[in-house]
């Protein structure tokens, strides 16, 4: 073969070369897109996990009531500014508790309980007020 030839066919080359590259990459954008919705259901069990651990008694013991600290702290805050909104966020934030995730939907839980009991309203989507 001479130089001719093969200068002739370089294009059919890069031709079929470029069509693998396009169809590799398309693979790596489907793939890509796929690792990401299962990485995204990887984090719901995590985060459910956490919420039910920090809901569920330890040992199969009934829950026993609530008058720890933080509770009590909340209470107070609602009982101190009764015409106020607060977020379950806002309330960690204010009131100096850990404002992880697990944390404040535990905390989201209990105000849904006590807006169930009567004890608070809820005037918007994730706002809490105390019920006058």
């Amino acid at each position: 073969m001479n130089v001719i030839e093969l200068l002739a066919g370089l294009p059919a080359q890069h031709d079929r070369t470029a069509a693998r590259a396009g169809e590799l990459r398309d693979r790596i954008q489907h793939l890509t897109a796929a690792l990401t919705k299962t990485e995204a259901r990887l984090a719901n069990p995590v985060t459910t996990r956490k919420v039910i651990a920090g809901l569920a008694p330890a040992s199969g013991q009934p829950a026993p009531p609530e008058t720890n600290t933080a509770y009590q702290a909340i209470v107070n805050t609602f009982n101190q500014h009764p015409d106020q909104e607060f977020r379950a966020r806002e309330l960690h934030e204010r009131l100096g508790m850990p404002t992880d995730e697990a944390s404040v939907d535990i905390t989201r839980s209990r105000l849904g309980h006590r807006t169930r009991q009567g004890f608070l309203t809820q005037p918007g989507r994730g706002r809490y007020q105390k019920r006058t």
